[in-house]
């Protein structure tokens, strides 16, 4: 089993809006960044977990827990003009974007927040790519030992 990070901006898709979709399942769509695809597309399998993180917010964290239930496919959004997540040089028969659906696990009783997981300077957290300054990725790799460490938060 591999874990992730999944991070979304609560205005645009919250853990709330996941919980409230039928079958509480979606797909995580409107990745444009190559090496967040590459997670996606070749080592996103079905089962991973993965902690919901919302980003660009007053406070920003962890706020709950997504399973992985259905592996990478072409993201229909970029073949589409109407919508905001459109790429005019994807093409349909040779995809560049893709995307995993993922289904509600459960939502924190308190977020972890970027603040506090910052904190933590133990080696595994030290190396954790959400606290490493400049990462902007939108998809990232979370290794076993960091995901125990934090969910024991």
């Amino acid at each position: 089993m591999n874990y992730w990070l999944f991070k979304s901006e609560p205005s645009e898709f919250s853990i709330d809006d996941l919980a409230n979709k039928p079958g509480q399942r979606e797909h995580w769509d409107g990745v444009r960044n190559y090496q967040a695809r590459n997670f996606m597309r070749d080592k996103m399998r079905i089962g991973d977990l993965g902690f919901f993180y919302h980003s660009s917010c007053a406070q920003p964290g962890i706020v709950g827990i997504v399973r992985v239930v259905k592996e990478a496919y072409p993201d229909h959004t970029a073949f589409d003009p109407t919508d905001k997540h459109f790429d005019e040089k994807s093409d349909p028969a040779a995809p560049r974007w893709y995307m995993v659906d993922v289904s509600f696990v459960e939502k924190l009783q308190q977020p972890i927040t970027l603040q506090a997981l910052k904190a933590y300077k133990n080696s595994f957290m030290r190396d954790f790519p959400l606290t490493r300054r400049g990462n902007r990725l939108s998809i990232m790799p979370v290794t076993k030992q960091q995901w125990e460490f934090i969910r024991g938060l």
